[in-house]
């Protein structure tokens, strides 16, 4: 991509032009496992030409049944630990690598709202995993602030960012 052409993107879509650049480079291939941004990180992914060159594959897994049966997320963990939860992200980005090709995979799992937080789990309240095959998982929670697309926003930006500083380096 050009730096002209560059200058005129921001925010989410420059980040998915940066990611599409350095996967290309490195000749690696992406899937994802998406809940509380319901698909809307593979929709921004695919948004870019040619990415099917380096995406694979994604999933919304947004029910506790959908993460079991498409990725493999013991439903004991998700008794235990609870669908908003690092342990949970780690088993999704997990099970989304061990379903694909793909060379590494990132999972989000959160509170988006308005609805549905708790005093420990409040609205705003987002797990990521991350995994470059046959490497340790990283995972982080995060809180942010805001109505439940600004809270979805965030959470995109944040694991493409954080996937381009600590997986892709």
């Amino acid at each position: 991509m050009t730096e002209l052409r560059r200058a005129d993107l921001t925010g989410l879509s420059a980040l998915v032009y940066d990611l599409g650049e350095r996967m290309t480079v490195q000749g690696r291939v992406l899937a994802t496992v998406e809940s509380c941004t319901g698909g809307g990180i593979a929709q921004a992914l695919t948004d870019v030409p040619g990415s099917s060159a380096w995406f694979e594959c994604g999933w919304v897994t947004y029910s506790n049944a959908a993460k079991t049966r498409q990725v493999d997320v013991d439903p004991a963990l998700l008794e235990s630990r609870g669908a908003v939860s690092e342990a949970v992200a780690a088993a999704m980005v997990t099970g989304g690598l061990a379903r694909s090709t793909a060379d590494l995979a990132l999972s989000v799992t959160g509170i988006a709202g308005p609805g549905g937080g708790t005093p420990d789990k409040p609205v705003g309240t987002v797990c990521f995993g991350w995994q470059i095959r046959d490497g340790a998982v990283r995972t982080e929670t995060r809180h942010f602030d805001g109505e439940r697309h600004e809270v979805r926003r965030q959470a995109m930006l944040h694991a493409l960012a954080s996937l381009l500083e600590h997986e892709l380096g």
